[in-house]
């Protein structure tokens, strides 16, 4: 039988297993193999890769897929019509066709008089020789011919991979093209099953498979090399050995259009990649902080300013909130910040993309309630902290403060001092007061620091008198108290009602009328996609419920998962169906708008909810259409049908000229995926675009309870660990947030620091007398 070379291998047959076994056609092919085909491979030991046996089930190949991933396995058998397409590899033919003799290795290579090598190996003593059973192999020295034989044929494998991909790497932007080229590698690698392989190698103290993401073929080089360096004498020194002869590499080297996958050269790139989007490194713990703000950003002068102090170097903006007015100041603000501290800082800005959220409620009045902390008895523990100050002056530090009050006065603040009590009528009629304790210093002026000892409700227009031993003066008027955020509060049990057209019946938004609360969503893709018994989650799945039955303007949802005192659930909240086929457009046309402010304003755009290649196509258009190759691009992976084809969305994005990266927005992911399916799904993320060299942000409820309440969690400080596999960490907008940026920059430094001070205050163990 002939011994066929690289060149020679196609996809005439396709072998899926696991999930998809049981589809008529392959939809979910994550490599692209070339079919003809979706029937079991029926001639496999046709295929080099039977010439290896990878399990233990005497001679059959068991290169079956692993029972948690999502990915199909394909195999290629043999078709001699082909040709190697891979720019990369072109060089490797020439080891394919080397003059060799019959080798230990039961291949048996003969010159045929035109020049020209065939391949005769004995079926029956391959199988033999490579099938060991369980027993055979615990048992030591190891068969070091097996194991460099199942190498070499993963090795084929990998470069099969690659040649059945040519056309997508054709279509790589040339700055990509060792990347794309190592992604194919890692994803062929991938689909086989070589747990017992890497316990041979493992047991040799050889390269461990499961960590050569961003250098496979390197790795899988250096572990052939090495192997044959520990038997020297496995073959005749005097004739090349079997045709995938590794000796044949520096040949290689030598072409002109030879692509560097060594080990150096891919983390070199994936280092450019990184500097690429997010900027230079500035410290030794090489990991980007990126903050989200808002509104919040121009009420407070000093937030930005103390977000870069503290180690933050990316501000994110969420198109889906505010408007371009806002994020102008906001921007301006940041840049400001960071030309004055001499601090890099990039502006990322979401697409608000088709999510699907609840609609707007009635406004609250402008009320701000004061609350002193107090015990279980209900004696107060801690005065609340107001700030008092004339409008605009934010507090130096706005998270020591319970509430701010900006107070309109001309003498207000002149006559007004320590000690001073300030008596007021609150909002219900009560009178109340406030007792001044300190005069602080801000950054546009000053302010006090005043306590209240008895909960009040102070609204604009709210008066405050200086309270005099001669009789009361100089009146302050409070101003800009803000509206109250409306919500409705769902319990298990409850019944929601989501309307499609909220100007129909805006004064009962919110209202509970015989049970049931109303909240709206204008998305008419909702009501035409769900069905009775669909479930439906609500708020990042903090409220969980099951739809009970539809029509054309309302959805009857019956709510099955809410905290036990009932959740809140207010306007801009998110809406999920896992369950549903519902299809969004790719950009929606206000992305398209705020797209061209993105453009002239911001570093990177944010794609939200992408899902296939489609939408990566769409926006490619977009930004060709604009002549945007230098803004950077960051794909939000946010659902299902994102992660199934991850893969295919990284090669679509290596097409264009932009610098990208990718988002694990772990809040819509675990709804979308489930909650059990969260910790492995992000660790495939990690790992595909650590092979493709593709930076990532960890995102979603990052030190959550230290950004809200001021105190991590145990669990919160470990996440921060495991966000240290990821280019970059984002935490979300909360009263503590400077803080939180505070700890995190200190938690990476301290985890970067930590493997050299641990050897030093590690001691060697010495025999006691």
């Amino acid at each position: 039988m002939k011994l066929p070379s690289v060149s020679e291998f196609s996809a005439q047959s396709i072998v899926c297993k696991g999930p998809y076994q049981n589809h008529g056609t392959l939809h979910h092919s994550v490599l692209a193999y070339p079919k003809s085909s979706t029937e079991y491979c029926n001639s496999i030991s046709n295929s080099i890769v039977n010439s290896v046996t990878f399990g233990c089930h005497e001679n059959k190949l068991q290169c079956l897929s692993k029972a948690n991933l999502k990915y199909p396995i394909l195999f290629a058998k043999l078709q001699e019509s082909d040709a190697f397409e891979s720019k990369g590899c072109k060089s490797y033919e020439d080891m394919l066709d080397a003059d060799t003799e019959k080798s230990r290795g039961n291949f048996d290579i003969k010159k045929s008089s035109e020049g020209s090598s065939e391949s005769h190996f004995n079926e029956d003593e391959v199988s033999g020789s490579l099938s060991m059973s369980n027993e055979k192999f615990l048992e030591y020295p190891l068969n070091y011919e097996v194991c460099l034989g199942k190498l070499r044929a993963v090795y084929l494998h990998v470069l099969a991979a690659e040649q059945w991909n040519a056309s997508r790497l054709n279509k790589c932007h040339r700055s990509y093209l060792e990347s794309a080229t190592n992604l194919i590698h890692y994803m062929a690698l991938n689909s086989l099953d070589v747990d017992e392989l890497k316990q041979e190698l493992y047991s040799l103290g050889l390269v461990d498979l499961e960590r050569t993401n961003s250098h496979v073929l390197a790795s899988i080089t250096a572990a052939i090399k090495l192997l044959k360096n520990l038997q020297p004498n496995l073959y005749d020194k005097n004739h090349k050995t079997w045709p995938l002869d590794v000796i044949h590499h520096d040949n290689v080297q030598e072409s002109e259009n030879y692509v560097d996958f060594g080990l150096s050269a891919m983390r070199k790139k994936a280092s450019m990649n990184k500097a690429a989007l997010f900027g230079p490194a500035q410290d030794e713990k090489n990991i980007n902080i990126m903050v989200t703000v808002g509104r919040e950003a121009i009420d407070n002068e000093t937030l930005l300013s103390d977000l870069v102090k503290s180690g933050a170097n990316v501000i994110r903006i969420n198109c889906a909130h505010d408007d371009p007015t806002i994020w102008s100041e906001i921007i301006r603000i940041a840049k400001h910040c960071s030309q004055m501290l001499e601090k890099p800082c990039r502006v990322l800005m979401d697409l608000a993309g088709p999510k699907l959220r609840t609609g707007p409620m009635n406004s609250g009045p402008q009320v701000m309630k004061l609350s002193p902390k107090k015990d279980a008895k209900g004696d107060v523990m801690f005065p609340a902290q107001v700030w008092l100050s004339r409008p605009g002056c934010a507090p130096p530090t706005p998270s020591a403060v319970d509430a701010t009050l900006f107070v309109e006065s001309g003498r207000f603040f002149n006559e007004i001092g320590i000690g001073n009590v300030l008596e007021f009528v609150d909002c219900r009629g009560r009178r109340r007061s406030l007792k001044v304790s300190k005069r602080l210093s801000a950054s546009s002026g000053y302010g006090f620091i005043a306590e209240c000892s008895r909960t009040a409700y102070v609204g604009s227009g709210t008066k405050l008198c200086i309270q005099k031993k001669k009789g009361k003066s100089s009146c302050g008027e409070v101003v800009n108290v803000p509206a109250a955020d409306q919500f409705i509060r769902v319990r298990v049990g409850d019944l929601l009602t989501i309307i499609r057209e909220p100007s129909l019946i805006f004064d009962e938004i919110g209202a509970s009328t015989c049970g049931a609360a109303k909240v709206t969503c204008n998305s008419g893709r909702l009501f035409d996609s769900v069905k009775p018994g669909d479930p439906i989650a609500f708020d990042d799945g903090r409220i969980w419920g099951v739809v009970q039955g539809t029509s054309i303007n309302e959805i009857v949802v019956s709510i099955t998962h809410a905290s036990p005192k009932g959740s809140k659930l207010g306007s801009e909240k998110s809406i999920n169906i896992p369950n549903s086929e519902i299809h969004f457009e790719g950009l929606t046309s206000k992305d398209l708008v705020d797209l061209e402010f993105i453009a002239a304003n911001a570093d990177m755009v944010g794609i939200s909810f992408i899902r296939d290649v489609h939408d990566m196509e769409i926006v490619q258009q977009q930004l060709k259409k604009r002549k945007l190759a230098e803004l950077g691009v960051v794909l939000k992976i946010e659902t299902q049908s994102a992660f199934d084809r991850l893969p295919l969305l990284l090669l679509q994005a290596m097409q264009s000229p932009n610098h990208f990266g990718v988002m694990i927005a772990r809040g819509d992911l675990a709804v979308e995926c489930g909650w059990d399916q969260m910790a492995s799904i992000q660790e495939e993320i990690l790992s595909i675009c650590n092979a493709a060299h593709v930076p990532v942000i960890w995102a979603t409820q990052v030190l959550e309870s230290l950004t809200k309440t001021g105190i991590p969690t145990r669990a919160e400080i470990t996440d921060v660990a495991s966000g240290m596999r990821a280019s970059c960490i984002m935490l979300n907008k909360g009263k503590y947030i400077t803080e939180a940026v505070s700890t995190l920059n200190t938690v990476l430094g301290s985890c970067s620091t930590s493997k050299k001070n641990m050897k030093t205050l590690m001691k060697p163990l010495f025999p006691t007398s």
